[in-house]
């Protein structure tokens, strides 16, 4: 929940303050909406200030806000992880194996790895992980970046936000799905997949291929197969150096499909950029790698351990079963 906070662009936040649902507000009060509009208004201070994500997330378990706002629109995501890293991992690893039988070579472990098989086989996982992520990011941010809805004379909202009255945009991952493509078409389900595409590319190859090779080299000559603690501090170290220098096409990607809950003011990428960096200056592609390179070390660390503890699992089953 922190990270698209912290990425996505803040414009509305300046009139938020002007709102009367703000004005009189204090965030100690009661008033679950009031308190709620105050978080949002607290971080976009911080963010654009001092780049501040430690600093809201103590002021959130402080009191700022409720702890289960930390998971606010994550079911999706919870629900369809297991299908996208399965695939990912899946098409990274075929395509790799198919790579090596067209070179008249069968992996073995121990074997070293191409490392034009490694690049080939980290960009199409990239390429599929786009098909497969883009509408499951999009849902998350938008139901993470909702607020309480503002009036169209006080933000000059396009007509469809108008609508919304005084509820919520979207109640929950199916009512967001269903209004975007009803709104935007399925095509509206793909809004910022460029901007993925530009990070997951070459995102998948700085975490696949520093993987491999870390592994490789802190495992034993003479072993069978990397030790569960190698996997896990290879796959822990390549997160890290993945989502670092994915961060800036992330924040343009997080900005993308943040916009078009209430306004709709990037007509791209390229757009994108251009208006984040004359308003914000470069620093901007930059916010929210500290959260970036704190999750991706134990998200990825037990990924990756997952993963080679299950295909270990697999085999072993299969070499019993066998005749």
């Amino acid at each position: 929940m922190i990270k698209p906070r912290v990425q996505a662009d803040s414009q509305w936040s300046a009139q938020a303050r002007t709102h009367p649902s703000v004005t009189g507000c204090a965030p100690e009060s009661g008033d679950v909406s009031c308190r709620n509009l105050w978080v949002r208004v607290v971080l976009v201070h911080w963010s654009r200030a001092r780049d501040g994500e430690l600093d809201f997330v103590i002021w959130l378990v402080l009191g700022g806000a409720p702890v289960f706002g930390f998971f606010k629109g994550m079911s999706f995501p919870l629900a369809s992880i297991a299908v996208y890293n399965s695939v990912v991992f899946g098409v990274f690893s075929n395509t790799q194996r198919f790579l090596s039988q067209q070179q008249c070579r069968e992996p073995r472990a121990g074997t070293p790895h191409s490392l034009s098989d490694l690049l080939l086989a980290s960009m199409v996982a990239g390429v599929v992980s786009v098909g497969l992520g883009t509408p499951v990011d999009l849902i998350k941010i938008r139901l993470q970046m909702q607020t309480q809805p503002f009036r169209e004379a006080n933000l000059g909202l396009k007509p469809r936000a108008a609508v919304l009255g005084e509820r919520s945009a979207y109640q929950g991952p199916v009512h967001c799905i269903a209004t975007i493509v009803r709104t935007e078409g399925l095509a509206g389900l793909y809004r910022g997949g460029n901007a993925m595409l530009l990070r997951d590319v070459p995102g998948y190859c700085l975490y696949f291929i520093p993987y491999v090779l870390l592994s490789d080299w802190i495992t034993p000559e003479g072993c069978a197969g990397p030790s569960p603690c190698a996997v896990w501090l290879a796959g822990g170290m390549a997160g890290a150096i993945s989502w670092g220098t994915a961060t800036p096409m992330d924040v343009v990607k997080s900005r993308l499909q943040a916009d078009g809950v209430y306004l709709n003011k990037y007509k791209g990428v390229l757009d994108c950029i251009s208006q984040s960096y004359q308003k914000d200056g470069l620093k901007v592609f930059f916010r929210g790698i500290t959260v970036n390179a704190v999750r991706g070390f134990p998200m990825s660390a037990a990924m990756f351990l997952g993963y080679e503890l299950s295909l270990q699992a697999i085999r072993g089953s299969h070499a019993v079963t066998s005749p």
